[in-house]
């Protein structure tokens, strides 16, 4: 018996590490594509507003693709669903660069962002079914690998790009090494199956209740990390009057922050529940923001960015652990969360454009700044996200009723 629970643990710890690194494979083409942008921009021969329209593409397919990923893990299984997703997607890095025009672009796009989506929802409900059976908090390092994979992928994507490569064979390369590398991992993660009996979800519908409430308090995290992402270089050069390097140093903090925070994460969680962790990050956020609008000093603004980065770092983990356990199909619910973080992620950089047009940008980053404190208030919906309820397992432990068989 104590053998077999040896065995079952560690499998269980395989599955989490496995898991892991398909988190860092599918980080990694999003970071591989995006350093290749201007070289795809060029050769489509797109100008920058075709180019933003083409932008708009992946989270369109996304969004449409997303609530098929439950289905496809119920009539496969959730390995052999996540084995197939997986590598549609690594092979979808080849799509953008072959594209000839801004059409041939928007299409592969939106094959691209179909099939990120869909493997997307597939990794996070195998991620949240991988804690479950732990009895702790992994979400949080998973997304943390994300973001490790997606700095890989950039920087590689940033080689390529200086030593003048062509994108097409840098994409095919990377694509056939990520997908090698993802066969691979998907080897080790939970084989979890529908029993017989087991209703399959329907293929399309809109996402539940509690997915809608769990996915506002995702907006107001990735509205804040979006806009920080893509403005605050521009922050620093216009409202700030820094040098190029200083303000690309003010993207650097935030990204850092963002990732240290969920790679350390889990252990804060699982000491301080999920509602306390997110009710905290959110006053650490809009007391980043507070000193980036009211900045005296360029220092204040750039300590301000790093808090906003580590403010929200934990907020989308945590809104798709709450979402796979807040009914009895968590695929659908995750698809409605990721869904509306698709959403905010599109909109925010827009968002923060047009009202700086109106206004100015630190009236932007005052609208995120309220959004940072809307995590203060709205914490308490991810009560579910939270591994220290009486009902969790153990750690190290399995549960008696999990959802289906283990590899």
């Amino acid at each position: 018996m104590a053998a077999e629970t040896v065995t079952s643990t560690e499998r269980l710890r395989r599955a989490r590490f496995a898991v892991a690194a398909v988190f860092c494979v599918h980080g990694a083409v999003t970071g591989s594509f995006a350093t290749r942008i201007p070289w795809i921009q060029e050769h489509a021969d797109v100008s920058a507003g075709q180019l933003g329209l083409a932008l708009a593409f992946p989270a369109l397919g996304a969004s449409l693709a997303m609530p098929l990923a439950g289905a496809i893990s119920h009539r496969f299984g959730a390995r052999t669903a996540l084995r197939g997703l997986l590598v549609l997607w690594t092979l979808s890095l080849i799509l953008p660069s072959l594209a000839p025009n801004v059409w041939g672009l928007c299409g592969a796009l939106f094959v691209y962002g179909a099939t990120a989506g869909m493997s997307d929802v597939a990794m996070n409900a195998l991620g949240v079914e991988t804690e479950n059976r732990l009895g702790r908090s992994i979400m949080s390092s998973l997304h943390g690998m994300w973001s490790v994979g997606a700095l890989i992928g950039s920087a590689a994507g940033t080689v390529a790009a200086h030593l003048g490569g062509d994108a097409r064979i840098h994409h095919l390369i990377a694509a056939l090494v990520l997908t090698a590398l993802g066969l691979v991992f998907c080897q080790g993660v939970l084989d979890v199956r529908s029993t017989p009996e087991e209703e399959a979800p329907p293929r399309f519908s809109l996402p539940p209740k509690s997915a809608l409430v769990i996915g506002a308090i995702g907006f107001c995290g990735v509205f804040a990390e979006g806009a920080s992402l893509d403005w605050s270089a521009v922050y620093f050069r216009d409202e700030l009057g820094t040098s190029a390097g200083l303000a690309a140093a003010s993207t650097t903090a935030f990204a850092l922050m963002m990732a240290v925070a969920r790679l350390v994460g889990d252990r804060v969680v699982d000491r301080f529940g999920a509602v306390r962790t997110v009710r905290v990050g959110g006053v650490v956020a809009t007391l980043g923001g507070l000193m980036v609008v009211l900045a005296p000093h360029v220092a204040v603004a750039l300590a301000g960015f790093g808090l906003i980065g580590l403010g929200v770092a934990v907020v989308v983990p945590l809104a798709f652990a709450a979402a796979g356990r807040s009914g009895p199909n968590p695929s659908q619910a995750i698809a409605g969360v990721a869904t509306i973080t698709y959403t905010s992620g599109l909109i925010a950089p827009s968002a923060i454009g047009g009202i700086a047009d109106a206004t100015s940008l630190v009236f932007s980053f005052a609208l995120v700044t309220l959004l940072a404190f809307g995590l203060v208030v709205g914490a308490g919906v991810l009560r579910s996200a939270d591994r220290k309820d009486p009902a969790a397992p153990p750690a190290g432990g399995v549960p008696a009723k999990s959802g289906g068989p283990a590899a």
